[in-house]
């Protein structure tokens, strides 16, 4: 490790103050940034710790669907009341993240502004058309809000305050873990709203999560998934599988489902 400024504020106000420092960084849950900061990947001159910020926390049904606050941990989601009632698929997919160290110290907000292309909770606030509220008083559709590989729409020093999620009428959250890291190898969240299908996939491409819309396609139109084809096109590539596989694990995951969507 190295020299670096530590503050830990108790307000949005404060943090947002301390975010507009040059070489600041925020510390929620630190399940990712600190490793990269072991292996010097990150060298923020100040780390801000928002794990106390009340503004962050807390969560709240809301008209047709529930709000979830940035700084709430994975466990707190899992074991949500709210969250159960609104959207089941979604605390069964926070009860599946890591394991209990990363569950009890991870956030919503630190997942979704680190976007690691296999990070599952992406795949959620896509597939339920979450909005992403910000320090910066924004409200980030889903589909603008993620922006390819580690990239999303926020600013310099803005944090994620909370985001609000659709509840679906049924929906349900397939994955495929990498056994080491307990990451998606393959992520697909599929959820039903009046409107349609949404089918999200993380873990697979190389630009992080993105809808499949022929999936979606199919599951509209009652159509057997089984013939769509999925390309590896822009798939990842590694020692755990070849894009090809990864193809076929989209449309098997998908296929499991819209067969265990509650």
């Amino acid at each position: 490790m190295y020299n670096f400024e530590y503050a830990k504020p108790d307000n949005l106000e404060t943090a947002k103050s301390l975010m507009a420092r040059e070489g600041a960084q925020a510390l929620a849950g630190g399940q990712s940034l600190t490793p990269t900061m072991k292996q010097r990947l990150a060298q923020p001159e100040l780390l801000v710790d928002i794990t106390g910020l009340p503004e962050l926390k807390g969560v709240a049904r809301v008209d047709g669907g529930v709000r979830i606050g940035g700084g709430v941990r994975h466990v707190e989601v899992e074991r949500s009341a709210e969250v159960q009632a609104a959207a089941p698929a979604l605390a069964q997919l926070a009860g599946k993240i890591g394991d209990p160290q990363v569950r009890n110290r991870g956030t919503l907000g630190g997942s979704i502004a680190n976007n690691d292309p296999s990070a599952c909770y992406p795949a959620a606030v896509l597939a339920l058309d979450g909005v992403v509220s910000t320090s910066n008083g924004r409200d980030i559709a889903a589909a603008d809000f993620f922006q390819g590989l580690y990239e999303t729409a926020l600013e310099e020093g803005e944090l994620v305050t909370a985001v609000t999620f659709k509840a679906p009428m049924r929906a349900a959250w397939m994955k495929f873990p990498q056994p080491a890291s307990r990451f998606s190898l393959v992520g697909v969240f599929v959820a039903q709203f009046a409107d349609g299908h949404r089918v999200a996939v993380t873990g697979a491409s190389e630009s992080g999560v993105f809808r499949h819309g022929d999936l979606e396609a199919a599951l509209n139109t009652g159509g057997d998934l089984d013939s769509v084809a999925v390309s590896p096109s822009g798939l990842i590539a590694d020692l755990h599988g070849t894009p090809e596989y990864r193809a076929n694990l989209i449309r098997v995951q998908a296929k499991r489902g819209a067969a265990a969507m509650v």
